[in-house]
């Protein structure tokens, strides 16, 4: 209620005391300037927090392996099918830039098991995830979701819990490999998002036990010994306890990162048959299913 200058409060039907008028233009201006200091206040949509990065421009271009040719090239004497002496299982694994899978035609051309992108940051989700991720399941295959992760944009609890909320959880049922965190190449940026080697390590610590607390299980670690020697200083801090999923295209899976004295799963090519990414699972279909359960 307006209050006069003496204290006396005016009656809403009487005549309203003399003062200068103030056209509905100034009025208007005042309320312009109160909402434009509310919204810088309180940030505008898409805006970073304090010290993290916006979140990821073109997360479709994003998938298990698009830096690595970027940044490493391919190997000499790409083979098609790498040759090994042990037992071991064809797979592949696709992100929404495959659009939706022929999964008939790669189980009828050897490919036993699968991983599908889920999510990147904690603001994208594969659009094909329902059509890629069941599909593989419906065809006969093992398959598991992977996350795309970008330190610098939030925390990993954060990114982990996006992950498992969105597809990357995981049932023993026989068919589910434990999810699977893609540390490479920032598609954005600083190689190693701007984080020094031990605030990675943490980073990526922080995702792991978070994603062990929702699940139960371990998660794979997929990275290239390059940017793990580049952006860890080369850690020791995963070798016992998360498998690795390497990736290198060419005739054999070379150097691996420290603390790992083998590979889990070698992708190792990103130009194969119907979708570029193949993998390859070091062991015998049962040790695949026992990955599976746990």
């Amino acid at each position: 209620m307006p209050v006069l200058r003496s204290g006396a409060p005016h009656h809403p039907y009487s005549p309203r005391p003399h003062r200068p008028a103030r056209s509905l233009a100034t009025a208007a201006g005042a309320l312009m300037a109160a909402l434009s200091l509310l919204l810088g206040a309180s940030g505008t949509a898409g805006a970073a927090a304090p010290g993290r990065a916006t979140e990821p421009s073109h997360p479709e271009q994003d998938w298990a392996g698009s830096q690595i040719a970027k940044h490493e090239g391919h190997a000499a004497g790409i083979a098609a099918s790498p040759s090994s002496l042990a037992a071991s299982v064809e797979g592949v694994d696709v992100s929404s830039h495959n659009g939706n899978v022929a999964w008939s035609t790669l189980w009828n051309s050897g490919s036993r098991f699968a991983y599908v992108k889920a999510t990147e940051s904690t603001s994208y989700t594969n659009p094909y995830f329902a059509q890629q991720y069941n599909g593989s399941y419906n065809a006969g295959m093992i398959r598991g979701a992977y996350h795309f992760a970008t330190p610098n944009t939030s925390s990993g609890a954060a990114q982990a819990n996006y992950f498992v909320d969105h597809g990357g959880g995981w049932s023993k049922d026989g068919k589910t490999l434990p999810g699977a965190l893609d540390m490479e190449y920032n598609p954005y940026g600083s190689t190693c998002y701007g984080l020094s080697a031990a605030g990675l390590v943490n980073w990526m610590k922080d995702w792991f036990a978070t994603y062990k607390a929702r699940t139960g299980r371990d998660a794979v670690i997929y990275t290239s010994t390059s940017w793990w020697k580049q952006c860890t200083g080369n850690s020791t801090a995963f070798g016992s306890i998360n498998p690795l999923w390497v990736p290198r295209y060419g005739s054999s899976v070379g150097e691996l990162p420290a603390g790992w004295g083998f590979h889990t799963i070698w992708q190792y090519t990103s130009s194969g048959a119907t979708v570029g990414d193949h993998n390859r699972f070091n062991g015998a279909l049962d040790r695949l299913q026992a990955l599976a359960n746990g």
